[in-house]
């Protein structure tokens, strides 16, 4: 778990117009995890905490991008990558998705996904 300088914040809100930029292009340089999120959904409220520990323990290895699905147009990427229910998390790395999980999963469970993706 390296521990990154720079002013970026670890986890951010995106939606359609900025996701290209945001989670794609950013990407190239740092892991982006993003998280797909609708506020009526209990096990959305359970997961986003868990995930907001988690890249807070990475120190910097990777940046968290939360998508509210019923904001705007949002739901417009839900279905570019095919999602059928929330929450659904994707991670992203060189501009390409490497892994995705949805539900709501223990702290343990999303380490070890992303150590698996990411190396560490």
């Amino acid at each position: 778990m390296n521990n990154v300088t720079d002013q970026a914040p670890l986890s951010f809100d995106v939606d359609e117009p900025e996701f290209d930029r945001k989670v794609l292009q950013a990407s190239k340089t740092r892991p982006i995890m993003v998280d797909f999120w609708a506020d009526w959904c209990p096990p959305c409220s359970a997961l986003t905490p868990v995930l907001e520990r988690v890249v807070q323990q990475y120190g910097g290895a990777f940046r968290l991008a939360k998508i509210e699905v019923d904001e705007g147009d949002n739901m417009r990427i839900a279905g570019r990558y095919g999602l059928r229910g929330f929450p659904t998390v994707l991670l992203f790395v060189n501009g390409e998705e490497v892994g995705r999980f949805n539900s709501a999963r223990p702290e343990s469970w999303v380490r070890e996904f992303l150590d698996e993706r990411l190396g560490a």
